[in-house]
């Protein structure tokens, strides 16, 4: 019995070592910079994988007493090996290191609303950063509508041949479906949608957001086709100070200048910037294919921390054009009983916001946004002289709650416009909007693959109604490499006739909207897998295959009569579009490559036949290809587009074309940069297929576009950092 009694007791004291002798350790990573935790980070014991960190950082592994060795890895950070001593009384904490490049998925953004990182986020956002803003301030210093048109599934559509507007369609669908935000406010629609993303430049800017799809539920109605957030730059504890100098042969003059500086409680950003755009006639017909500009944008800043929680923002932008363009006899002065028609644009937009954030305990953040523009514009041609003013506010409070390791956002918003003729000569009367909406959305981190989305909005239309809008949306992890997400959203559009269109109608043509008439309704669909690896030395590969599909119902339809006059209705079968959406990022040995090919069927099924959509690319392939080369102070670049035939509105089918453009930049020194940069190097335009007009001299009119009309440019830009 004794003897018994002694075995069981070393029994249970082997039992114990054994027991001791695996221990339960808690690691976790961070960003080496931000100190963010880092999700989905593999760690390996022995070179096997035996965790991967949850959405909070943190990974917990079983390991033998003693020094063990870990390897660490992650997409778009370094690999990290180091040794740890087992058992350890406490987290560990360990961080990584980006790599020179990153992959667009680890980004942080602000347009998903719980500033969950691009990598885990079940709402797919893509981002053009810092890098890309920079470097379009030196090739295109005037406007985002060139950047953004390089990006799969966007087309940058130019609606007017003698204006030069230009409005942003997504997945097949027209310009008034995507919404414009500055960060996170709505800007441009209605009346003074024209010409808005056009004047937006570059270099004050800190990043660029798109979401393509639905996002009504997040953004309220209009974010059908998807959505373009404006993110504007903000001072740091380093003095900044930037000039850029641009000249094209197209005759264009860019002037900016950008300044900031963060101090101890105040801070201060301010943007100031001139573009000279001088009327050219490339292909000799008489008219001007690029207008004559005069355009200057201030956008001032004011920041105040009263303290390390808190931040108020007062801001001020201002907007101010002339635009003429028309026949060139016209334009220089020469009218007569033939040379006749112009068309001239002198815009004011004036733009104040005002927003204050607040960290609360427990990672809670309170935030405040508020903005009123004012856009008046003065439209004068050979048959009318007119002059409108549109007014629009936004107002915005909205909680964001962490709990555990998910998230829960809500928020209400007001927002509105008015339209009011200053001159009373157009049959189109004064009308207004305004909207009263609450949302809400919780994202549920499950495990350490799964986040799942469920948000819901509801708004109140003061003339069209009450509008439920549901949004739900999953990601999960597959492996190391693989990814997934899908999602399903609704939206509406509320009627407008001065929503931007595909072609530009004379403001003295549009008609009142008919009584009756109903607001648009959508739903969206999305689903995409994603492919990520690392090898080698900063070498990586992104792969994404996305599909959509859009229905919008009760589709709102504008027809020219036979005596000129456009006129709205709604019709009762919907506009469909689909389509899939591949893009890849590679970098291999330094070389970066970017490349998406886009395919839209885009339908009007409510016609009997020839149900497609006008001026809209079944395929579209573009890619860039850019090279550093740090060691001479040197970057170059080319980048090309495949547009597929398309076809015009009388049924008949365009050519397919190519367009190519080049950069190549020098550095000298710390402090300035030259850029000299070639677009559409090939000189395709629509002129040397088509005459751009019909009619006569006196009377032209002018075809929709469905390629450049431009021709190719040489631009020399010198940017000195002071």
């Amino acid at each position: 019995m004794r003897i018994s009694k002694i075995f069981l007791a070393g029994l249970l004291v082997s039992l114990q070592q054994l027991a001791g002798a695996q221990t339960n350790t808690h690691l976790k990573l961070l960003h080496a910079v931000s100190h963010e935790p880092l999700a989905s980070v593999s760690v390996a014991v022995n070179g096997k994988t035996v965790a991967r960190t949850a959405n909070n950082g943190v990974a917990s592994l079983s390991l033998p007493a003693g020094l063990v060795l870990l390897h660490c890895s992650s997409v778009g950070f370094k690999d990290l090996d180091t040794s740890i001593q087992v058992p350890a009384k406490d987290t560990l904490l360990l961080t990584l290191t980006e790599t020179a490049k990153q992959l667009e998925e680890v980004t942080i953004v602000a347009s998903t609303r719980n500033n969950q990182r691009m990598e885990n986020s079940p709402l797919k956002v893509e981002v053009l950063g810092r890098e890309e803003m920079e470097e379009e301030s030196a090739v295109k210093p005037g406007g985002i509508a060139s950047i953004l048109g390089d990006v799969s599934g966007v087309q940058i559509q130019q609606s007017s041949a003698v204006s030069g507007n230009a409005n942003v369609r997504i997945q097949g669908l027209d310009g008034r479906y995507t919404q414009v935000l500055k960060d996170g406010m709505p800007l441009y629609d209605g009346f003074s949608g024209g010409f808005g993303i056009l004047s937006i430049p570059p270099l004050d800017l800190k990043q660029v957001e798109l979401i393509k799809g639905s996002a009504s539920t997040l953004f309220g109605g209009g974010a059908i086709g998807g959505l373009v957030n404006i993110i504007s730059r903000r001072p740091t504890d380093k003095q900044e100070a930037v000039v850029s100098l641009n000249q094209t042969t197209l005759k264009e003059t860019n002037f900016n200048t950008y300044l900031s500086k963060k101090y101890k409680k105040i801070g201060y950003s301010f943007f100031g910037g001139y573009n000279f755009q001088k009327a050219v006639d490339v292909n000799h017909d008489g008219f001007s294919d690029v207008t004559d500009l005069h355009g200057l944008v201030l956008h001032p800043r004011f920041f105040y921390y009263p303290d390390s929680k808190t931040t108020v923002i007062a801001g001020y932008t201002g907007t101010f054009e002339k635009r003429d363009g028309g026949d060139m006899q016209v334009l220089s002065g020469k009218a007569d009983a033939i040379h006749q028609f112009f068309e001239k644009n002198n815009i004011y937009r004036n733009s104040f916001e005002l927003s204050a954030q607040r960290h609360l305990s427990g990672k809670k953040t309170l935030d405040l946004k508020s903005s009123l523009s004012t856009f008046n514009r003065h439209i004068n041609n050979n048959e009318v002289d007119f002059t409108g003013r549109q007014i629009n506010y936004y107002t915005e409070l909205s909680l964001l709650l962490p709990y555990k390791e998910n998230s829960f956002v809500a928020g209400l918003n007001v927002t509105g416009d008015q339209f009011k003729k200053i001159t009373d000569n157009i049959p189109l009367g004064n009308f207004s909007n305004n909207t009263q909406g609450l949302f809400a959305q919780n994202t549920w981190n499950m495990q350490e693959k799964t986040s799942v989305e469920a948000g819901l909005r509801y708004d109140h239309q003061f003339t069209y109604g009450d509008f439920l809008l549901p949004r739900l949306a999953i990601f999960h992890r597959l492996s190391e490499h693989w990814a997934t997400r899908a999602g399903i959203g609704f939206g509406y559009k509320t009627p407008n006739a001065l929503a931007p269109q595909n072609t530009d109608y004379a403001i003295q043509t549009i008609q009142s909207l008919p009584a009756g008439i109903k607001a648009e309704k959508s739903i969206g669909y999305n689903a995409e897998i994603n492919y990520k690896t690392t090898w080698g030395d900063d070498n990586e590969l992104f792969i994404n295959q996305a599909f959509f599909l859009t229905q919008l119902n009760h589709p709102i339809v504008a027809s020219v009569s036979s005596n000129n006059e456009v006129n709205f209705s709604n019709k009762e079968k919907p506009v469909i579009t689909r389509g899939s959406d591949t893009y890849i990022r590679a970098v291999v040995h330094g070389w970066e490559l970017y490349a998406g090919y886009t395919l839209t069927i885009a339908e009007r099924t409510y016609l009997f036949a020839d149900q497609f959509i006008p001026l809209t690319p079944k395929n579209r392939f573009a890619f860039t290809l850019v090279k550093d080369l740090s060691f001479i102070g040197m970057r170059f670049g080319i980048e090309g587009s495949h547009t597929g035939y398309q076809y015009r509105e009388d049924y008949s089918r365009t050519p397919a074309y190519f367009f190519l453009a080049a950069m190549v930049e020098k550095k000298l020194g710390d402090h300035v940069s030259i850029v000299l940069n070639g677009e559409n190097l090939l000189d395709y335009r629509q002129s040397k297929v088509e005459a751009l007009y019909t009619g006569s001299i006196a009377q032209p009119v002018f075809k929709s576009l469905w390629a450049p009309i431009d021709g190719r440019v040489l631009n020399l830009s010198v940017k000195w950092r002071l």
